[in-house]
């Protein structure tokens, strides 16, 4: 069994605002949060009373505790007076990816069965045909036609509702995960899962009120949503809010900024190692960058420490824990490629796979987790949550790990089936779904495949009906998924490989992923491929 090696920290039973926001009055003047568009500051006083007054409108509205609101928006500096303020109200947020498409904004309102959406006016044209096939009304960021604005409960004094919350049982976030395989799911996480996660991270992460921290990692992702915004919150940080990601926009704002700290995944850090833009700007200001969401290789890591000067470490999790499960604490040792150790208050077991029998010491196996961040489960979904969980309390990560005699975890594999692009993780069950609703298409598997900027891209295997034009089948997915989501390489196959059961072997799919076919079938579209691809590294939404 592997414990931290840090101190036991206590997680208390606090309610998700009353924690993050515990000494907000006492840095009342204190900028909690900067918008890096327009320089628009809101203070810790301000965004106290901010988080009250959402509160106490959705109360007025008629959200009643235990109801799930929709939040639709990329990173504005009104994300967490909405998000707390939710949550202080009774209510559970579920947020939704800003690249999503409106049909799946709807899917995901739905499977949660949500009260209400609230949305940032740029997504307008997705957020309104979202909240009618889903069938709730809407509050928006900034002014949408029918809708009412969230600005109009910021400025309306009131009182929040004096609600009973139970940190242990009651739910404060239903973010949308793939777990392991399949399609999205809803991960009930309780207030103190939340809560806890927040006191287990901070320790390392070791964020303080001097601290400034670059937010564009969403906070629609638990990763964005945790460790960018609740934890910095909760020391006294100042977050630079800014709603995507482009790099020079990036480091203009780590520049002008002054920022300290920043979270982001791997193909930024490639950005930072790697693009000519880095040589014109003064990042010397950067404490420490720190990655997640997927795995960063030791050397480039090591790579970008040296250009820019500060060190370059990385964590790990998953929205099942809240998300965090180990990282590398602040000003002490790093070992590149490393995801470090267990963060405090959690074990861990690596297993076989097959078997789950531990494995003997430094040998890689399957990493479960248990702790107090660990999700209730999967919402209306108990098969999925006794797929995750095995008894004791243990989360099944879908990560094969190796440990060190120090307890610091190495990630050398992932038996989960997700793709990581750029840090996102893509469920190939989705993908597959929506191909197989294709006339042309009869059956399809889908793959990642290596990629030097991206780590994965999705490949789909395809038995066709008839002809199909490959470059048309790529744009017909992308005109219904998120950006992330594309396909962006498709081969014809004569037939997709399935166990006796009839499940996708897409492992040996996946070992031909690139590869020249032998038979003869069409090659891939690389050129296709090459025209879709994104300009920018993007974070994890």
């Amino acid at each position: 069994m592997l414990t931290s090696p840090h101190p036991a920290v206590e997680i208390p039973a606090l309610a998700l605002a009353d924690f993050v926001l515990e000494h907000a009055r006492e840095w009342a003047d204190h900028p909690a949060l900067v918008d890096a568009t327009n320089g628009r500051v809101v203070s810790y006083g301000r965004l106290a009373d901010q988080v009250d007054r959402v509160a106490a409108g959705f109360a007025a509205w008629g959200v009643r505790p235990g109801e799930a609101v929709g939040v639709f928006s990329p990173n504005v500096v009104e994300y967490p007076a909405v998000f707390l303020g939710v949550t202080r109200a009774g209510a559970v947020n579920t947020t939704i990816n800003a690249l999503a498409t409106a049909d799946e904004a709807a899917q995901q309102l739905c499977r949660v069965r949500a009260r209400l959406l609230v949305a940032d006016a740029a997504l307008a044209d997705r957020a309104l045909p979202a909240a009618a096939q889903a069938g709730v009304e809407i509050f928006s960021v900034g002014a949408m036609p029918g809708a009412t604005r969230v600005e109009e409960l910021l400025e309306r004094p009131g009182q929040p509702p004096s609600v009973a919350i139970d940190p242990a049982t009651q739910l404060a976030s239903l973010p949308c995960s793939s777990g392991t395989t399949g399609l999205p799911k809803g991960v009930m996480l309780t207030h103190r899962n939340l809560v806890a996660n927040i006191a287990q991270s901070l320790p390392g992460l070791a964020l303080d009120a001097d601290d400034v921290v670059i937010a564009v990692l969403p906070f629609s992702h638990i990763y964005g949503q945790t460790v960018v915004m609740n934890c910095s919150l909760r020391a006294g940080a100042t977050i630079v809010t800014m709603p995507r990601f482009e790099l020079e926009a990036f480091l203009a704002t780590i520049e002008h900024d002054r920022v300290t700290r920043a979270f982001v995944a791997p193909p930024i850090v490639l950005a930072l190692a790697k693009n000519a833009l880095v040589d014109g700007c003064d990042l010397s200001s950067l404490a420490q960058v720190f990655s997640g969401a997927a795995p960063l290789g030791a050397e480039l890591a090591e790579e970008a420490s040296r250009r820019l000067g500060c060190p370059v470490v990385q964590g790990y999790g998953l929205t099942e824990a809240s998300p965090v499960l180990t990282l590398v604490p602040r000003g002490g040792p790093n070992r590149p490629g490393s995801i470090g150790p267990l963060v405090p208050n959690t074990e861990g077991r690596i297993v076989q796979p097959g078997t789950l029998e531990d494995v003997a010491p430094g040998q890689a196996g399957e990493l479960l987790a248990r702790g107090p961040q660990v999700m209730l489960g999967y919402l209306d979904d108990p098969q999925a949550t006794e797929a995750a969980m095995v008894q004791g309390g243990w989360l099944r990560t879908g990560d094969v790990v190796q440990a060190d005699p120090d307890g610091w975890l190495t990630v050398v594999d992932r038996a989960k089936e997700l793709i990581k692009y750029k840090g996102y993780a893509i469920a190939p069950a989705e993908l597959e779904a929506l191909l197989v609703t294709h006339p042309a298409v009869a059956d399809a598997c889908v793959v990642g495949v290596p990629d030097v900027e991206a780590g994965e891209i999705p490949k789909a295997f395809v038995v066709v009906r008839d002809e199909l034009d490959p470059d048309a089948l790529l744009a017909w997915v992308a005109e219904r998924v998120a950006p992330y989501k594309r396909v962006r390489l498709v081969e014809t196959i004569e037939e997709i490989p399935k166990s006796p059961s009839g499940k996708i072997l897409r492992r040996v799919l996946a070992e031909r992923g690139t590869a020249a076919d032998p038979n003869g079938n069409t090659p891939t579209h690389g050129e296709a491929v090459r025209e879709r691809r994104d300009s920018n590294p993007r974070p994890p939404a």
